[in-house]
C-alpha cells in the first residue's frame, strides 16, 4: 500500500512474506514472518513506526511495545475495512489526499465489477476454498468480492468468523449439499490441486466438479485484505464468472 502510495521510502524493513511489489523483496530487509519476528533486527533499523495486521501478530506487537516502538495493529476482515484502511494508513504517515484519492479508485473499480455483474443472466453459487487439510472456507473479503463479481458464496454464514480455525468445515460433504457451480481454490503457500478437489468422495456429484469449474486464485492477489484483493484478485473472480454465465447462462 506504501508502494501504490510512492511512500515506499519511508519503508525500513518488510515481512518475508511481502511480494508485493516484487521489488520490495530486493530493496527491504526482511526482518519477520507471520506470526514471529526477529526483535533486535527490527531494532537494529531503529523504526519510528511499526505496522502489522490482525490479532495473530498480538505477541510481536506486545514485545516492540515493550521495547519503546510505536505500533499499529489493523484487524479490517471486509472490504469496506480495507478501503478504509488505506485512508488510515495515509493520514497516519502524512499523505491523507493522496490516500482517499487511492481509495476512492478501488471504489470506483468494484463499483464497475459490480455493474457489470448485474448484468449477467445468472448467478453461480461459489465455494472458495482457502485450505485444503482440512477444508477451510469463508474468508469475509472473499465472499464480499465474490458477491461484487457476480457469484453468490455458499458458506456466508461464516464469514463473520475472523480465525481460521472457526472457518474448519467440520464435513467436507456439506459442500456436496450445497452444490456449489465453482470452486476456487487459493491454497496459502502451496499450489492448489483441482485434481485432488475433484477426486475427494462424493465431491463428482457437485455441479462445479462435473462441469470442470474448478479454477485457482493466486494467493497473493486474494489471501491478503488489500489493494490486490481489491483489484487483481476480485477481476480474476468477475473474469471466472463471467465465462461460466457464457456457458451456463
Amino acid at each position: 500500500m506504501l508502494y501504490a502510495l510512492g511512500e515506499q521510502d519511508r519503508i525500513v524493513g518488510i515481512s518475508g512474506f511481502t511480494v508485493r511489489p516484487p521489488r520490495a523483496r530486493k530493496e527491504k530487509p526482511k526482518v519477520s514472518a507471520f506470526t514471529s519476528a526477529k526483535i533486535d533486527e527490527i531494532l537494529k533499523l531503529e523504526p519510528d513506526f511499526v505496522v502489522g495486521f490482525s490479532d495473530i501478530q498480538a505477541d510481536i506487537a506486545a514485545e516492540l511495545v515493550r521495547r519503546g516502538v510505536e505500533v499499529w495493529i489493523s484487524n479490517h476482515r471486509s472490504v469496506e475495512g480495507i478501503v478504509d484502511y488505506v485512508r488510515r494508513l495515509g493520514a497516519l504517515v502524512g499523505v491523507a489526499e493522496p490516500a482517499n484519492a487511492y481509495a476512492d479508485e478501488l471504489q470506483r473499480g468494484l463499483d464497475a465489477i459490480a455493474a457489470e455483474a448485474a448484468r449477467l443472466p445468472r448467478r453461480p453459487h461459489i465455494y472458495f476454498e482457502e485450505w485444503d487439510e482440512p477444508p477451510i472456507t469463508g474468508i469475509r473479503w472473499v465472499a464480499e468480492l465474490i458477491r461484487i463479481a457476480g457469484g453468490d458464496d455458499v458458506f456466508p454464514e461464516l464469514a463473520a468468523e475472523s480465525l481460521a480455525k472457526q472457518r474448519i468445515l467440520a464435513d467436507a460433504g456439506e459442500v456436496v449439499r450445497r452444490a456449489p457451480d465453482i470452486i476456487l481454490g487459493s491454497w496459502c503457500g502451496k499450489k492448489f490441486r483441482p485434481e485432488k478437489v475433484a477426486a475427494r468422495p462424493g465431491w463428482d456429484a457437485i455441479p462445479a466438479v462435473r462441469d470442470g469449474e474448478l479454477h485457482e486464485i493466486k494467493s497473493p492477489i486474494i489471501l491478503q485484505p488489500g489493494p490486490a484483493a481489491l483489484t487483481e484478485g476480485v477481476r480474476e473472480i468477475a473474469r471466472i464468472v463471467c465465462e461460466w454465465a457464457g456457458r451456463h447462462g
